[in-house]
């Protein structure tokens, strides 16, 4: 899982520790014996191939500048009715982020010691599918299309806003952690959940991933 990359491995590692933590949410499902409901949406394949194409993600306006450092309060898809409070969310004792509490269905979990949404670089927000109740923030967030907007309010008032160029189920067997995590000169967004096959063994085997650019602010 580690790299050898100087510098890299300790901010990749965080949001490796996310995706594990969102995936156990299937798993307790079963374990506490609910009734699974049909499965998340899965991502279109024409989201999937527009990330993958060089050039994907859309150019932001002239004159938009990144924002300064300020924590995530809260998100809004409107596209599928996700608004949701975000809780920062840090390390366990073991190394791995934290994931919001799964008993609470509308709370979202941003990596208080990456990038802040807005500012340059790639910042990560994390939710979970469902839980023992049933679907959770980000059932829904494989039905996301290209060119859905993605708000994020952020705790010094200012919001940003952020253009779907891509979605993606990634195995969580083969996660490709310098393609997700990685910074591409701009200020970006990673929403990520659970998602791909489903056991009752092993719950679910991959991600959903939704790439997002910011092209506003307010």
């Amino acid at each position: 899982m580690g790299l050898d990359h100087s510098g890299f491995e300790s901010r990749r590692r965080s949001p490796w520790g996310a995706l594990a933590l969102v995936m156990l949410t299937g798993l307790a499902m079963m374990r506490n014996g609910v009734d699974p409901q049909p499965g998340p949406p899965q991502p279109a394949p024409a989201a999937v191939s527009e990330s993958r194409r060089v050039g994907a993600a859309p150019v932001p306006p002239a004159g938009l500048r990144p924002l300064a450092y300020a924590p995530a309060s809260r998100i809004r898809i409107e596209s599928i009715e996700v608004d949701a409070p975000i809780m920062d969310v840090g390390l366990d004792r073991d190394g791995w982020i934290d994931a919001p509490p799964a008993q609470d269905r509308n709370m979202a979990g941003w990596y208080q010691n990456g990038i802040s949404p807005g500012q340059r670089g790639t910042s990560v927000i994390v939710g979970h599918v469902d839980n023992e109740a049933g679907p959770a923030v980000f059932y829904g967030l494989g039905s996301l299309k290209k060119g859905g907007h993605v708000e994020v309010t952020r705790y010094d008032g200012r919001v940003a806003v952020f253009e779907v160029y891509g979605i993606e189920v990634f195995s969580k067997e083969d996660f490709p952690g310098v393609r997700v995590y990685g910074d591409t000169g701009h200020p970006e967004l990673r929403v990520i959940t659970c998602g791909g096959g489903y056991s009752k063994a092993n719950g679910y085997d991959g991600n959903v991933v939704v790439f997002a650019r910011m092209v506003a602010t307010r």
